[in-house]
C-alpha cells in the first residue's frame, strides 16, 4: 500500500513539474531561444531524483564541438540519465513519437527521430544529424539500435556513423568529435545488482513500458555509473568502420570494469 502511495505522489509531482515547464519550453522551441536546451536538463534532473535514479558521473562531457555522443543502451532511463548531466539531444527511432508520455518529452527536447524502414529518407536523417552537429548540439547515438540486458554491450551499428560524417564539412575544424560513453546500472538499495539481478533496471524490450515504469517506481533506488571516456576525432579521411570499432572498444572496456568494480572512482553525484 506505501509503495503505491509512493508511486501516486512520484507521478502528480512529476505531472505539476511538467505543467509548469512545458509551456515555457514550447516557446522556446518556436522562437528558438537558447533555454530550449537548458530546461530540458533541469526537468530530467527533477525525474530522476523522483524515481529514485541516483547518478553518479566519471569524466566529463568533451568541451570541443561539433560533439557526438555514443553511448551503450539499456533501458529508457538512458534519456532520463544523460539528460540530466547534460544539454543532448537524442536520435530516436521514429515510433518513439507516437508512445504515451514519452513521446512528447522526446519532441519537447526536439528529438531527431529516423525511421529505419524508409531508406531512401536515410540521406535527410543523416544531413538532419549533421546539421545539428555543426549548429553545436551536442547529439546522442545510440548505436547498438536496440536496449541490451545492461551486462554487455551489443554489437554496433557502424552506419549510425554516418552523422559523424555528414558534420565534418560543416565542421570549422573539419573535425567532429565522437565520444563513447557507458552507462552502468550498479546498485538497488545500496546493495550490488550482479549479473543476475541487473536486468531489474534494463528495459530489453520484450516488457511492456508502463509495467516496467511501475516496477521502477516501486523500487525508487537505483544507482547508474555515467563514464565519460575519450573522443575519437572524426575527418574527412577517418574510416567509418575503423572509428566505430574504436568506439565500442572504448565503451565496452568502461562498461565492462565499471560492472565488475574495477573502474576508478572520481566521480561527482549529478542528480
Amino acid at each position: 500500500m506505501i509503495n503505491w502511495i509512493r508511486v501516486a505522489l512520484y507521478v502528480i509531482l512529476l505531472a505539476i513539474v511538467s505543467l509548469l515547464l512545458m509551456p515555457v519550453q514550447l516557446v522556446c522551441l518556436w522562437l528558438d531561444l537558447k533555454p530550449r536546451r537548458l530546461l530540458p536538463r533541469f526537468w530530467h534532473r527533477i525525474a530522476c531524483r523522483l524515481l529514485g535514479l541516483r547518478v553518479r558521473v566519471h569524466g566529463q562531457l568533451d568541451r570541443r564541438r561539433p560533439l557526438l555522443i555514443s553511448a551503450n543502451h539499456v533501458s529508457w532511463k538512458d534519456i532520463l540519465v544523460l539528460s540530466s548531466v547534460a544539454d543532448v539531444v537524442f536520435v530516436a527511432k521514429s515510433e518513439v513519437k507516437d508512445w504515451p508520455v514519452f513521446g512528447l518529452l522526446a519532441r519537447l527536447q526536439a528529438s531527431v527521430f529516423i525511421e529505419r524502414q524508409e531508406k531512401r529518407k536515410t540521406g535527410d536523417q543523416v544531413s538532419e544529424i549533421g546539421r545539428r552537429l555543426a549548429d553545436s548540439e551536442v547529439v546522442v547515438l545510440f548505436p547498438e539500435g536496440t536496449t541490451s540486458d545492461g551486462n554487455r554491450l551489443l554489437e554496433i551499428k557502424t552506419s549510425l556513423f554516418g552523422a559523424a560524417a555528414s558534420a565534418v564539412p560543416q565542421s570549422p575544424t573539419g573535425v567532429v568529435h565522437v565520444q563513447p560513453v557507458a552507462i552502468s546500472y550498479t546498485r538497488i538499495h545500496g546493495m550490488p545488482m550482479g549479473r543476475y539481478y541487473r536486468p531489474i533496471a534494463a528495459w530489453p524490450g520484450d516488457i511492456g513500458l508502463l509495467p516496467h515504469l511501475v516496477g521502477v517506481l516501486r523500487e525508487g533506488a537505483l544507482d547508474v555509473e555515467v563514464d565519460f571516456g575519450e573522443a575519437v576525432d572524426y575527418h574527412h579521411r577517418s574510416n567509418r568502420k575503423e572509428v566505430s570499432r574504436l568506439v565500442e572498444q572504448r565503451i565496452r572496456s568502461m562498461l565492462s570494469d565499471r560492472l565488475r568494480g574495477r573502474a576508478p572512482m572520481r566521480q561527482k553525484t549529478a542528480a
